[in-house]
């Protein structure tokens, strides 16, 4: 089946998780598209199996709680994830033993952009301490740091060669891995958008891209070779200034978004056209929006975790 508009239309829900009792601020798939993993605020972490549809395993961090988790390549059963209370430091988990094998120590402010490199171990964080950093998973000492003139959102391009950090929700700078120390090779400035900050940075699938999500009710789509804005994504709800996730399809013909009114909000990336608005009777915001990188599959979240599938009565 190839992703087309009617398709896409023709998502529905094929099964509900009401596992948690608090919002999902964060999922990740797998590479392979087997698994996805979930961090909620009421200190939960899910590991679901994608192809039965059940839940596969579940762990707490209450000490700690979980943000921003994510699969390592090393080992599908270790995730890293940022903390939510206590301290600042990053932490990589087996989640098969429930036992934390590494610390990453250096942030001084809460971390609010966590990746992983597409190709290795290597990952980059950034914190409201206004800095980016480039860690490895087989060292706790950070292998590069970025200072940054405001808050940081940052991401890995498909090949894992260039990142870019977008800076005080105005700024996009694009360095080169092997030599980010000599700065950005790249950067593309935009107009300040008063009250709305920038809360998330993805590079499409094709790399031609990058997606930029608020906590407004906007989305830019900038091309990622001359910094042009290509399509502002709008229509969905941000009543509450929420950090709204948006994500590509795999193919990057599609970006997907969550809404304070808990549907999901489908738009053309070439044309910028609304292609649907999907109702999914989520309870409350939808923060967490993904499609699966190698399933028909897709997950959004609120405080519940929906499956979408496509429906099988569509002429598609």
């Amino acid at each position: 089946m190839k992703l087309i508009d009617p398709v896409i239309r023709s998502m529905r829900v094929g099964k509900v998780f009401k596992d948690n009792t608090e919002t999902v601020n964060h999922m990740n798939f797998s590479g392979c598209g087997g698994f996805m993993i979930s961090s909620a605020e009421d200190d939960q972490i899910i590991i679901y199996d994608c192809e039965k549809g059940v839940q596969k395993k579940s762990v707490n961090s209450k000490k700690y709680g979980v943000d921003l988790i994510h699969f390592t390549h090393q080992n599908k059963n270790n995730v890293v994830h940022a903390s939510t209370k206590e301290n600042d430091i990053i932490r990589l988990l087996d989640v098969h033993e429930n036992k934390y094998l590494q610390y990453f120590r250096g942030h001084s402010k809460k971390v609010v952009a966590l990746c992983m490199s597409p190709t290795d171990d290597s990952f980059l964080s950034g914190s409201t301490d206004k800095t980016v950093r480039l860690w490895d998973l087989r060292s706790p000492t950070c292998q590069g740091l970025m200072h940054l003139a405001g808050r940081p959102v940052a991401a890995f391009d498909p090949e894992g060669l260039i990142f870019a950090a977008g800076i005080n929700s105005e700024s996009v700078k694009l360095y080169d891995l092997r030599s980010f120390d000599k700065g950005p090779f790249s950067s593309f400035k935009f107009n300040v958008d008063k009250d709305i900050e920038w809360t998330g940075l993805k590079f499409s699938p094709d790399g031609k891209s990058i997606l930029v999500s608020t906590n407004g009710s906007f989305i830019r789509l900038i091309d990622s070779f001359g910094g042009s804005t290509l399509q502002t994504c709008t229509g969905h709800l941000n009543s509450k200034n929420l950090p709204l996730e948006a994500s590509f399809s795999p193919d990057s013909q599609f970006i997907i978004s969550g809404s304070t009114d808990g549907r999901l909000h489908i738009w053309n990336a070439e044309s910028g056209a609304k292609v649907c608005v999907l109702n999914g009777d989520h309870s409350g915001p939808v923060q967490c929006v993904q499609f699966n990188p190698k399933y028909m599959l897709m997950a959004s979240a609120c405080k519940n975790m929906a499956f979408w599938l496509p429906s099988v009565d569509e002429d598609v």
